[in-house]
């Protein structure tokens, strides 16, 4: 399976990393997306991390899930990138897996794609869920969707995520190697 991750200047970088490595050593294909036109992306505290492709670059029609991780001002900026908008929502029209940690959720919330569903979310963003039942866990997953709480979450997101790109024991086969 395939699942891109989309980078904007101002992510939160252990949510970003952390879930993309545990992809990763699972041996699902991971394509990092820089939403900012320049594969060099800066995080929330400082630290540039080149991404494998531009946005611009894409059409997306391989992928399996899409991942959004959290941080200020990366939420923002990935909430204000057009062509991301309209990708979230063909992927939520076509069923595909939609994973969100920290303040990301809220850009799933905007979407309406939360509604009747169970989330997470950093705290402060529950009422940008629009329409879930914001359960105050640190990993939810209702359907389709995958959304974590924060930063200390990140191990358990990777995880989830990993199961649900895979299979159980290829997440657990990863939780030991990880001393997890």
């Amino acid at each position: 399976m395939k699942l891109y991750a989309f980078l904007a200047d101002g992510f939160e970088t252990v949510e970003a990393l952390g879930v993309i490595d545990i992809l990763r050593r699972g041996k699902v294909d991971v394509c990092t997306v820089s939403i900012s036109g320049d594969r060099m992306v800066t995080s929330s505290h400082r630290i540039p991390v080149e991404a494998d492709e531009l946005f611009e670059n894409l059409d997306f029609n391989d992928g399996d899930a899409l991942f959004l991780p959290g941080g200020v001002p990366g939420t923002p900026n990935l909430e204000a990138h057009e062509g991301l908008s309209k990708l979230i929502d063909r992927y939520y029209a076509e069923g595909k897996i939609l994973a969100a940690i920290c303040a990301a959720p809220s850009i799933l919330g905007h979407h309406n794609i939360l509604k009747g569903r169970k989330a997470t979310c950093f705290p402060g963003y529950e009422n940008e869920l629009y329409g879930a039942e914001s359960t105050g866990a640190g990993v939810v997953r209702d359907g389709n969707v995958i959304t974590g709480k924060g930063m200390g979450k990140t191990v358990d997101m990777g995880l989830e995520l990993l199961e649900m790109m895979s299979d159980k024991a290829n997440a657990e086969l990863i939780k030991g190697k990880i001393q997890y």
